[in-house]
């Protein structure tokens, strides 16, 4: 009788302990830094096939994770680029997002907004999302996060053991730039890749040489906040993005949908998930972070979010191509900076393959790089600081060696544009008038709207958003004034009203 009670006090006891309070996790979640460069095109780094610059601390975590050939923004400018990021969301989907100087309105939800809401700490330095105004949307803080003075300052006000999220927002190589620092560090400007839709000349070298120091100044940046990591015992369970927002600020670059513009060094390094040294060709957009990020840190992905997540390739042991359907890549922009007369953008949308770039030039008849004589959307649009690449091609525009590219980086352009990617990977030869590629334009044509239809594009929905009259948040930009040197140089008024 004795041991029938012991045994039915066992059973009670098991019952009562099996009813308690699940266990708390003792795992923190894991941290996410997304180190993030500004204007950066994709192969200008080491670990990318560079061979002039420097960045050691970027290619060893890229020899120790996981590295992209085939990543894209959203959009070639910066606005747009980021807040698509943060929502996983294509540009269309964001209104006044989907602009340079726009805002984000606080009905879109943001992977920062859904960890906060989890109790991660969430924070960024220097620009985070924008150019814009985040206040505009209903916003009380930066969308990437709450605003530190830097990588230090925010983790010292974490609470222990509280997980967290950090954008570190790098200037570089964001012009304007330290010109002659390239040349002073060392780098030997007969050895950069001058690309062939830019002239072959001393100053286009020079200003290269400038931009490959400004992306060494940011492989520093990594370097710190990767010792930093390692001090607070943090590095294990962080999750380490490196990526740029957009391509790089040279013509035909930043503000186009040409690969110049659109395609970006991404990498993935996370000790404890992703094997070594691996290298992905899948095509993947930046706006893919948000759903990973939500992913790994248990959090349900909002159904708004039309981007994917990048798990399945993250917890992958082979390099390649590992999921099939990622096999093309669409990009936008909208209204760049205010440099056509009115405030108009020049709205485009193109689609990325193996094989072609295809762009759809929607307002022809405007001017792609922008109103002349500044050309705006081109490098530092007002030209009030140097911009050695494009003022050299605007003061040398009728030498022969000169006039075509120029032409192309500046001029308007016809509504159709057609690269074959296999003859033509600096896509200079626009085919779409030609007959024998009818068939294969067609086809990209259809594969591009039906993406555009299923994420609902306004453009071709009828729902039309007119990004032209959404208020753009900088009144100093719609009085161009470009300084004293290039009135002199160009024969320049001292400004140039955009209303």
């Amino acid at each position: 009788m004795k041991s029938n009670l012991l045994c039915l006090y066992g059973i009670v006891f098991l019952f009562l302990n099996s009813c308690s309070e699940p266990k708390q996790k003792t795992e923190q979640l894991p941290n996410f830094l997304l180190l993030l460069s500004d204007n950066h095109y994709y192969s200008h780094l080491g670990c990318y096939g560079d061979p002039v610059v420097k960045t050691p601390a970027i290619d060893r975590l890229a020899l120790e994770g996981l590295r992209f050939t085939n990543a894209f923004c959203a959009s070639p400018s910066c606005t747009p680029a980021r807040g698509a990021i943060l929502t996983g969301q294509d540009i269309w989907r964001l209104g006044n997002g989907g602009n340079l100087w726009g805002s984000l309105a606080d009905t879109i939800p943001t992977y920062t907004d859904l960890l906060e809401d989890a109790g991660y700490l969430v924070g960024h330095d220097r620009k985070g999302w924008g150019p814009g105004d985040y206040t505009a949307g209903g916003r009380k803080r930066n969308p990437a996060g709450y605003t530190f003075k830097n990588f230090g300052e925010f983790l010292d006000k974490r609470e222990s053991g509280q997980s967290w999220s950090f954008w570190l927002s790098s200037r570089n190589p964001h012009r304007p730039f330290e010109h002659g620092a390239g040349l002073a560090s060392g780098i030997d400007p007969n050895k950069v890749e001058v690309p062939p839709y830019l002239p072959d000349t001393k100053e286009v070298r020079l200003d290269i040489s400038d931009y490959y120091y400004q992306i060494q100044q940011f492989d520093h940046e990594v370097a710190e906040a990767i010792d930093l990591l390692k001090q607070r015992g943090e590095l294990e369970n962080t999750v380490i993005i490196i990526c740029g927002d957009n391509g790089w600020m040279m013509p035909r670059g930043l503000a186009n949908l040409y690969d110049y513009g659109t395609r970006v060094p991404l990498i993935i390094n996370w000790p404890k998930k992703i094997k070594q040294n691996r290298v992905v060709d899948d095509f993947v957009s930046l706006n893919d972070l948000a759903p990973t990020i939500l992913e790994i840190a248990e959090i349900d992905i909002p159904k708004q979010m039309t981007a994917k997540s990048l798990i399945t390739i993250m917890e992958s042991d082979t390099s390649g191509r590992i999921e099939a359907d990622r096999n093309f890549i669409v990009t936008a922009r909208e209204r760049h900076a205010l440099v056509r007369k009115g405030g108009l953008g020049y709205p485009g949308r193109s689609i990325r393959t193996d094989d072609y770039l295809y762009i759809h030039n929607i307002t022809p008849d405007r001017w792609p790089a922008g109103d002349p004589p500044l050309y705006g959307d081109i490098d530092l649009h007002m030209l009030q600081d140097k911009s050695p690449t494009k003022e050299y091609m605007m003061a040398n525009k009728d030498l022969p060696e000169v006039k075509k590219l120029y032409e192309q980086a500046f001029l308007k352009r016809p509504e159709h544009e057609l690269f074959d990617l296999k003859n033509d990977p600096y896509q200079m030869v626009n085919l779409a008038y030609d007959s024998n590629y009818t068939l294969v334009m067609n086809n990209l044509i259809v594969k591009l709207n039906d993406y555009l239809i299923q994420t609902k594009d306004p453009r071709v929905t009828g729902k039309l958003e007119n990004w032209d009259e959404l208020p753009y948040y900088q009144e100093n930009d719609w009085i161009g004034k470009p300084r004293k040197e290039a009135q002199e140089k160009f024969g320049l008024e001292e400004a140039y009203s955009y209303h």
